[in-house]
């Protein structure tokens, strides 16, 4: 059978298991809260959908505060005493006496409670036991049977809005039921050695546990998600290797033209970088590097470095952000760089029309424009380049492995990928195991450490004053908030209300920055702060990157506890890019929860993006390797990286191996592994499977 008529036949034998959710027997508007629940709208997406905890329904004798399942007999449906009182069913149990309260005022309540325990009725009831005055209770039981068929344990799923636990156990019973035989992709040595269930039954076990559920099934879900992943960064690689590459030599004339317009030598982390990236340039295959850095590390030169390099070899460099904002800073670090080398950068973005967009795409086509800073527009289908040598990706976990790969397919290209955000070493070879790495861990020289404090909301008079004594010396200031409007939740601090707050306080002095502005209207207030035309900026993350302004010392963040500790982090990093003493002052909420105190506390006392990015993963997760997921635990909470950082040397061994003996997934194992790619969403395009 051919490549692609297998991959047809697999379609079909498994069509339940990316079926939409709306094949599901649940009602419309349900379907689209359990999507959301569940991110995604397939049935996979839902069986993935673990449960955060077990309630265990077996237990049969009544303990305070504790759930208990219990048959009993029916006397007498009482109606309430008073307007707060409840409806009372007394009932009769092996415990002993047992009312069920139900809390109410509605008509149809009364006539419910009477179908449902008619006098001498016997029902099966499950609910947390509490004592009132000898007797016990049970508020609204979860279940009762008939008609319910009550769980002996029952998972307990996380929800949304207008979604219950019974809504998703129906979809899931639906989902498991359909579940068809699929074909093992690990190899049998290790099922053995780790005694795990095949794919659907560690699903069933998860889903629909007869018992409390062991580890091993959750190993192997987690295992199957991390080599899915692996078996795609393999996939990647040699996607990128295999293309003939070409050396790109320079001699250092236009480098020496930038660094002395630059005015400051490298720092030693630069250097070693910069020496790395070279070696790959020189090479004759094509390099594929991440750069990762701290806050202030210095990448933004180390990447125009590196594509001076390929402009001095004849070629041309392309740099791609994922936002117009920080493709503008970019250009704007880049023109005064490499135009004192007399090297022309221009932007390519969505708001490059007309005229200009017409000159920046005939310059690029026949080579008279070297260098070119841009958005996603640099990958589509009308951009072509003359020679394309180098491209330069600003990762920021906002693009996808495909997406790293579109601009490639402009040329014959390297490829450095930059990340702000340090990446945790159990991490690397999750995220980003298809790239050799370059890490920048010093600052520039001449930045004095920030110095983070966690102070008290009530204190803002105490800070607008001492703002107010800022502004007389010069110094510029953010005020980081959430939202953009009041709404989601009934204490949450809006960008509008603040800047609203503000601008009583400090007049014109104050702007307003958020993602919900036209983009020119956000480019006109950070231009005034960047200009000192304004000397507050009330703003929402859109700050976190791109915005350098040295004479910002102060960062104000309000419900600190409420960001991650890599945004936090990144947002600290817009001060102290100056010589002046920077201070980074974070507002929490009024009560923070023992986990938020350590988290905040973690950033109070470390500059090191590194150790923050370590805590940051252990307290939230890893976001999604392959994807743009940015928050939240690995694919699905599948893996936790805490619990299952071991299993990620396995997985890469794994892949590699399986790769070298069937580099085109021809194989039954092969097979299986594709389904499995498939399964975890990864791209088969990137597969080179018509190499078999």
């Amino acid at each position: 059978m051919g490549i692609v008529s297998a991959q047809a036949a697999e379609q079909d034998q498994n069509m339940a298991l990316f079926a939409p959710l709306s094949s599901l027997p649940l009602p419309e508007e349900k379907v689209k809260r359990l999507a959301q629940a569940v991110e995604g709208g397939r049935v996979i997406d839902l069986l993935f959908h673990l449960p955060e905890r077990y309630q265990d329904r077996r237990n049969s004798n009544p303990r305070e505060g504790e759930v208990a399942t219990l048959p009993v007999r029916a006397h007498r449906v009482c109606p309430p005493r008073g307007p707060s009182q409840p409806w009372v069913v007394q009932c009769e149990s092996p415990a002993g006496a047992l009312d069920l309260i139900y809390f109410g005022r509605q008509r149809w309540l009364g006539a419910w409670l009477e179908r449902h325990f008619p006098e001498g009725a016997e029902r099966r009831v499950s609910g947390k036991m509490k004592l009132f005055r000898d007797r016990w209770q049970m508020d609204a039981p979860d279940y009762i049977s008939p008609p319910d068929v009550i769980p002996g344990v029952q998972p307990v799923w996380p929800l949304v809005k207008g979604l219950g636990q019974k809504d998703v156990a129906k979809g899931m019973t639906a989902a498991l039921g359909s579940l068809p035989v699929l074909p093992e992709w690990h190899g049998g040595a290790l099922m053995d050695r780790r005694r795990w269930p095949s794919f659907d039954e560690a699903l069933c076990l998860l889903q629909a546990p007869s018992e409390p559920p062991e580890d091993t099934p959750r190993d192997r879900l987690a295992y199957d998600e991390l080599l899915a992943g692996q078996i795609a960064i393999g996939l990647v690689r040699r996607t990128v290797m295999r293309r003939p590459g070409r050396r790109l030599v320079g001699d250092g004339h236009l480098r020496q033209a930038a660094l002395a317009a630059f005015g400051f030598p490298p720092t030693p982390a630069q250097v070693s970088a910069l020496a790395e990236i070279d070696a790959d340039l020189a090479a004759p295959t094509r390099m594929l590097r991440l750069l990762q850095g701290d806050v202030g590390a210095g990448k933004t030169l180390v990447a125009l470095l590196a594509m001076l390099r390929a402009v001095e070899a004849g070629t041309q460099a392309a740099l791609m952000a994922p936002t117009e904002l920080l493709a503008r800073q970019h250009l704007r670090t880049f023109q005064k760089l490499a135009g004192a080398a007399g090297v022309e950068c221009v932007l390519l973005a969505g708001s490059v029309k007309g005229k200009e967009r017409k000159r920046v795409l005939a310059g690029l086509a026949d080579g008279s424009i070297p260098l070119v800073v841009g958005t996603h527009a640099l990958i589509e289908e009308g951009v072509v380049f003359q020679d394309l040598g180098l491209v330069v990706v600003d990762e920021q976990h906002r693009f996808g492995v495909s997406q790293r790969l579109a601009l490639t397919e402009k040329g014959t290209t390297d490829v450095l990928v930059m990340t702000a955000t340090p990446i945790p070493r159990t991490l690397l070879l999750t995220q980003w195991g298809e790239m050799a790495t370059s890490r920048l861990a010093s600052r520039p020289a001449g930045r004095q450490p920030i110095v983070t404090r966690i102070i008290s909301r009530d204190r803002r008079e105490e800070l607008t004053a001492r703002l107010r004594a800022a502004f007389a010396q010069g110094h510029r200031a953010y005020w980081v908030v959430r939202a953009v409007e009041e709404g989601e939740r009934h204490d949450n601090v809006a960008a509008e209300t603040t800047f609203t707050e503000l601008a009583a306080i400090f007049g014109d002095k104050v702007r307003l920055a958020h993602g919900a502005q036209k983009l020119d209207v956000r480019e006109a207030a950070l231009q005034d702060f960047a200009a000192g035309r304004a000397q507050l900026l009330v703003a929402t993350t859109v700050v976190e990157v791109g915005v350098d302004v040295p004479e910002a010392t102060i960062m104000i963040i309000e419900q600190a506890e409420r960001f991650g500790l890599a945004a936090l982090h990144q947002l600290r990093g817009r001060v102290g890019r100056g010589s002046a003493q920077s201070f980074c002052l974070l507002l929490p909420s009024a009560e923070l929860n023992e986990s938020e105190q350590r988290r905040l506390a973690v950033l109070r006392d470390t500059e090191d993006g590194f150790v923050i990015a370590d805590a940051d993963l252990e307290y939230r997760g890893g976001g999604d390797a392959l994807g743009v997921r940015q928050a939240g635990h690995i694919g699905r909470r599948l893996v936790d990286p805490q619990r299952h950082g071991g299993l990620i040397k396995m997985a890469h061994k794994d892949a590699e191996l399986l790769l070298q003996k069937d580099p085109g997934l021809s194989s039954p194992r092969g097979q299986a592994a594709r389904l499995l790619l498939q399964i975890f969403g990864h791209d088969l395009t990137l597969a080179p499977l018509a190499a078999g």
